[in-house]
Protein backbone atom coordinates (compact mmCIF):
# COMPACT_ATOMS: atom_id res chain seq x y z
CA UNK A 1 0.00 0.00 0.00
CA UNK A 2 3.40 2.46 0.75
CA UNK A 3 4.02 2.02 -2.68
CA UNK A 4 1.03 3.31 -3.95
CA UNK A 5 0.43 6.06 -1.81
CA UNK A 6 3.78 7.24 -3.11
CA UNK A 7 2.70 7.07 -6.04
CA UNK A 8 -0.28 8.89 -5.70
CA UNK A 9 1.95 11.84 -4.17
CA UNK A 10 3.95 11.79 -6.93
CA UNK A 11 1.52 12.16 -9.21
CA UNK A 12 -0.07 15.12 -7.04
CA UNK A 13 3.52 16.62 -7.24
CA UNK A 14 4.11 16.70 -10.59
CA UNK A 15 0.66 18.05 -11.55
CA UNK A 16 1.29 20.61 -9.19
CA UNK A 17 4.42 21.85 -11.49
CA UNK A 18 2.85 20.86 -14.49
CA UNK A 19 -0.37 22.90 -13.97
CA UNK A 20 2.41 25.87 -14.50
CA UNK A 21 2.97 25.23 -17.61
CA UNK A 22 -0.32 27.64 -18.78
CA UNK A 23 0.50 30.19 -16.36
CA UNK A 24 1.13 32.99 -19.53
CA UNK A 25 -1.67 31.54 -21.45
CA UNK A 26 -4.61 32.14 -19.29
CA UNK A 27 -7.15 35.15 -19.65
CA UNK A 28 -7.62 36.60 -16.39
CA UNK A 29 -11.37 37.30 -17.18
CA UNK A 30 -11.92 33.41 -17.52
CA UNK A 31 -11.80 32.95 -14.09
CA UNK A 32 -15.26 30.64 -13.64
CA UNK A 33 -17.82 32.14 -10.57
CA UNK A 34 -16.03 31.46 -7.06
CA UNK A 35 -19.16 28.84 -6.47
CA UNK A 36 -17.46 26.36 -8.74
CA UNK A 37 -14.12 26.49 -6.81
CA UNK A 38 -12.74 24.78 -4.59
CA UNK A 39 -14.91 21.71 -5.28
CA UNK A 40 -12.94 19.04 -3.03
CA UNK A 41 -13.15 20.72 0.21
CA UNK A 42 -14.41 19.78 3.34
CA UNK A 43 -12.74 17.25 5.38
CA UNK A 44 -9.10 17.31 6.95
CA UNK A 45 -6.87 14.56 6.32
CA UNK A 46 -5.39 14.60 9.20
CA UNK A 47 -1.85 15.05 7.87
CA UNK A 48 -1.01 18.60 8.06
CA UNK A 49 0.99 18.57 5.52
CA UNK A 50 -1.18 16.84 2.84
CA UNK A 51 -4.12 19.51 4.43
CA UNK A 52 -1.59 22.29 3.65
CA UNK A 53 -1.08 21.24 0.23
CA UNK A 54 -5.06 20.58 -0.29
CA UNK A 55 -5.81 24.11 0.40
CA UNK A 56 -2.74 25.61 -1.11
CA UNK A 57 -4.19 24.12 -4.71
CA UNK A 58 -7.72 24.65 -4.08
CA UNK A 59 -6.71 28.32 -4.41
CA UNK A 60 -3.94 27.94 -7.08
CA UNK A 61 -7.17 26.54 -9.11
CA UNK A 62 -8.44 29.83 -9.19
CA UNK A 63 -5.71 30.59 -10.99
CA UNK A 64 -5.78 28.14 -13.65
CA UNK A 65 -7.12 28.46 -17.24
CA UNK A 66 -10.93 27.30 -17.84
CA UNK A 67 -9.74 24.80 -20.55
CA UNK A 68 -7.21 22.93 -17.82
CA UNK A 69 -9.35 23.64 -14.71
CA UNK A 70 -11.47 20.47 -14.86
CA UNK A 71 -8.87 17.85 -15.18
CA UNK A 72 -6.45 19.54 -11.96
CA UNK A 73 -10.27 19.60 -9.99
CA UNK A 74 -11.29 15.69 -10.71
CA UNK A 75 -7.15 14.51 -9.97
CA UNK A 76 -7.19 16.65 -6.41
CA UNK A 77 -10.44 15.26 -5.61
CA UNK A 78 -9.18 11.24 -6.40
CA UNK A 79 -5.58 12.20 -4.19
CA UNK A 80 -8.10 13.79 -1.46
CA UNK A 81 -10.20 10.67 -1.26
CA UNK A 82 -7.02 8.26 -1.58
CA UNK A 83 -5.51 10.00 0.82
CA UNK A 84 -7.96 10.07 3.50
CA UNK A 85 -8.04 6.39 3.01
CA UNK A 86 -4.53 6.16 3.64
CA UNK A 87 -4.39 8.41 6.35
CA UNK A 88 -7.26 6.31 8.08
CA UNK A 89 -4.60 3.33 8.48
CA UNK A 90 -2.29 4.67 10.28
CA UNK A 91 1.35 4.38 10.84
CA UNK A 92 3.23 3.64 8.32
CA UNK A 93 0.82 4.71 5.70
CA UNK A 94 0.21 7.97 7.47
CA UNK A 95 4.31 8.33 7.84
CA UNK A 96 4.36 8.23 4.45
CA UNK A 97 1.81 10.48 3.67
CA UNK A 98 3.46 13.49 5.65
CA UNK A 99 6.40 12.85 3.38
CA UNK A 100 4.89 13.02 0.15
CA UNK A 101 2.65 15.43 1.05
CA UNK A 102 5.73 17.37 1.78
CA UNK A 103 7.30 16.74 -1.82
CA UNK A 104 4.30 17.54 -3.17
CA UNK A 105 4.27 21.29 -1.22
CA UNK A 106 7.80 21.45 -1.89
CA UNK A 107 6.48 21.18 -5.56
CA UNK A 108 3.46 23.54 -5.66
CA UNK A 109 5.96 26.11 -3.93
CA UNK A 110 7.62 26.07 -7.33
CA UNK A 111 4.29 26.54 -9.64
CA UNK A 112 4.30 30.70 -10.51
CA UNK A 113 0.79 30.08 -11.02
CA UNK A 114 0.07 29.11 -7.11
CA UNK A 115 2.34 31.89 -5.65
Amino acid sequence: MSKSIGLLVLVGALFAVGCGDKAGGGDASAKPAASGEAKSGGGDIGVAECDDYLKKMEACLGKVPAEGKPAMEQALKANKDAWKQAADQGGAAKDALKTGCKTALDALAQNPMCK
